[in-house]
């Protein structure tokens, strides 16, 4: 099955210039939503993750589950003020500014494999700042897990350290 088949395409959206990768097609398609879910789940189930994080919002999407799927925990990371126990913070770089992410103090235990999953891989900062939360933490990444790769933006350059999967592969 080709994804790019089931991922709608809107030229210049949110701004000009830009080629938008719509996933609410591919997630109204059951067929569709399996192989994507089952691709991850194949690529993961050797890697004996325990827990899956998935950033805010389209990583939850994916991520749960991916979880549920290997028998492992979920953790969502968001956006600031969202999670009710006590967090730990990232702020990192944008290309115009900057964003942040929380997890829960208590989300990650020391010495637990985790596995990212998220929709799209562009630039590469959004994980980067997650796997540095992660690693603050204690946890081991084993694995950056994508629906869809834009590979002209380069991300995996921020990420040559860590084992990237991505299903679907786009120029831009």
């Amino acid at each position: 099955m080709d994804l790019k088949d089931s991922i709608r395409i809107i030229e210049n959206f949110p701004k000009n210039g830009i080629s938008f990768k719509d996933i609410t097609t591919l997630l109204q398609d059951a067929s569709v939503l399996k192989y994507t879910i089952d691709g991850m789940v194949e690529y993961l189930k050797d890697k004996q993750v325990d827990v899956i994080v998935g950033p805010e919002a389209r990583g939850f999407l994916f991520g749960v589950p991916v979880a549920y799927a290997l028998g492992a925990g979920f953790v969502p990371v968001r956006k600031p003020g969202k999670l009710p126990s006590e967090t730990i913070q990232i702020e990192y770089q944008l290309e115009y500014g900057s964003d942040k992410l929380e997890i829960h103090k208590d989300a990650i235990k020391p010495g637990q494999k985790v596995a990212i999953v998220d929709d799209l891989l562009a630039t590469g900062g959004t994980v980067a700042a997650v796997t540095k939360l992660i690693e603050q933490m204690g946890g081991i990444v084993v694995s950056l897990n994508f629906v869809i790769e834009l590979t002209e933006l380069n991300g995996k350059g921020k990420l040559q350290d860590y084992d990237i999967m991505s299903l679907v592969k786009y120029d831009i």
